[in-house]
């Protein structure tokens, strides 16, 4: 089976060679690729580092927060709403970042293991990116999107006295989130298939 695809790929190689147009078209397609995953590439790191600053909002939101309900005796409702939506915000929109510098949780027993090789590593990614993070950024932005709408259409607020009003905007954010970790899927899928393709013409 290995002869026949080895065979296979060189037939089609030099099928390749003598079709220049072919060839014109494959690398005009490889430039457009390669342009396409710096842009989306450029965008996370923007979006990334943009909203780590976040972080620090949230630290110094958290103390004043705790302060006044210590010391002070002096509570608020919308300050803790807060709160959780600068947290929602940190974890929605610094997916794609934290994905783009391979910051998820992997099973790195397996996968930094010397069983397997950087071709192997990267067809596992060009899989898990097509059957599973493709598919379920798509679920959630199909399944968010009346979810979101109908908080638009309503000017949805919270339901607790003092909270804070605006509750879209925060919902939104679902949609902006999982919209750039499909797009950075996508750079990572090219990025992948790139080593897998550069691996078997080396071979």
């Amino acid at each position: 089976m290995s002869d026949f695809i080895r065979l296979s790929l060189e037939l089609a190689g030099g099928l390749w060679d003598t079709c220049p147009s072919c060839a014109t078209d494959s690398l005009t397609m490889n430039k457009q690729l390669e342009f396409l995953k710096h842009r989306i590439d450029a965008l996370t790191e923007f979006s990334g580092k943009t909203v780590s600053w976040l972080v620090l909002a949230l630290v110094l939101l958290i103390v004043y927060d705790v302060t006044m309900r210590y010391w002070f005796q002096s509570g608020s409702v919308a300050l803790q709403e807060l709160e959780w939506h600068l947290f929602a915000l940190l974890f929605l929109l610094g997916m794609a970042y934290t994905h783009k510098h391979d910051g998820h949780v992997r099973v790195d027993i397996v996968f930094r293991s010397r069983l397997l090789n950087d071709r192997q590593r990267a067809w596992i990614n060009v899989l898990g990116t097509v059957l599973f993070l493709m598919p379920f950024c798509l679920m959630v932005l199909f399944t968010s999107w009346p979810f979101v709408y109908n908080s638009w259409l309503f000017s949805e607020t919270s339901p607790d006295p003092g909270g804070l009003p605006h509750r879209f905007l925060i919902k939104s954010a679902l949609l902006v989130g999982f919209g750039l970790l499909l797009l950075q899927g996508i750079a990572e899928f090219i990025r992948n298939l790139q080593i897998v393709l550069d691996k078997q013409e080396a071979r």
